[in-house]
């Protein structure tokens, strides 16, 4: 019996030694994920020592950490290059040199134009296609009026149909209207610009689906804690006018103070006064 308790060890520390050897010679692997396989393989043995080492082997394998590459529906580098270009870190917009390179942003156009989303893209694909083409929309409807002081000084100016995507003519209104306020998402109310100094800076990067939800966050930070835009106090707020305008967007699962509460440094009480800001239509340049 001993003898044969012994042989059974010894055939399972060589297991172990083939699979270890096994892992090393995988290149794609990195050393902790080494690590983590052998540990896996070492406890697996110790307490499953009724198992054979071959589904010992099978089960580790099945374990083991697999990269997942994500594919976006549309690639916006055309997009992001532009703003790299000609928008600065505090979301200023040089329009004039900007104006310069417009054949870019119209070509940028069109490939929006002829990927419209389908059914098979994902939310966040979607999200990052909507918020980017009212962006740059929104540029190339002040570039073609520039140089002006304000958005305001067009004509109605969101509802120009300017953009054909697909076999449609869009507007600013029916993009943020009936298509991104409609995705159940409120924090595009600080990734979407108006091209205005209180609104949501332009962000000098384009949106991604991979990115996104980061993006969103790190955007209604900023802005909800930009004393310019928002003041905050735990019982006092002084609100940019967008929380007036889109209240409901901002209480579809709870209150508006929840809602705030989640992005701002101040940690805000259940019944604050709230006032709002008067709006400053200049233009972002």
């Amino acid at each position: 019996m001993k003898y044969l308790q012994l042989l059974f060890i010894a055939i399972l520390i060589s297991a172990c030694s083939g699979t270890k050897r096994v892992v090393e010679k995988t290149p794609e692997k990195t050393p902790e994920i080494q690590e983590e396989i052998k540990d896996t393989i070492i406890k697996k043995i110790i307490i499953t020592e009724q198992e054979s080492p071959e589904i010992i082997y099978q089960e580790t394998e099945k374990e083991q950490i697999k990269d997942t590459i994500l594919v976006e529906n549309f690639n916006h580098s055309d997009w992001n290059n532009l703003l790299q270009k000609y928008v600065s870190e505090n979301g200023n917009v040089n329009y004039k040199s900007f104006k310069t390179d417009r054949n870019q942003l119209t070509s940028y156009l069109i490939k929006l134009g002829n990927n419209l989303p389908n059914d098979t893209w994902t939310k966040e694909d979607k999200l990052a296609y909507w918020i980017n083409a009212y962006n740059a929309m929104t540029i190339d409807l002040i570039l073609r009026h520039y140089p002006i002081a304000s958005i305001k000084d067009i004509k109605n100016p969101w509802e120009q149909r300017y953009w054909k995507l697909g076999d449609k003519w869009y507007n600013l209104d029916e993009i943020e209207h009936q298509i991104l306020r409609k995705m159940d998402e409120p924090r595009i109310h600080f990734a979407i610009v108006c091209a205005s100094y209180s609104c949501p800076k332009l962000q000098n990067e384009a949106f991604t689906s991979v990115n996104l939800e980061e993006q969103l966050t790190a955007a209604t930070k900023e802005f909800l804690n930009d004393s310019k835009r928002n003041s905050i106090k735990e019982n006092s707020l002084e609100l940019s006018k967008i929380f007036q305008w889109f209240s409901k967007d901002f209480k579809q699962n709870s209150s508006l103070i929840d809602f705030l509460n989640k992005y701002t440094e101040v940690q805000i009480s259940n019944n604050p006064k709230i006032r709002y800001k008067d709006y400053n239509w200049a233009l972002n340049d």
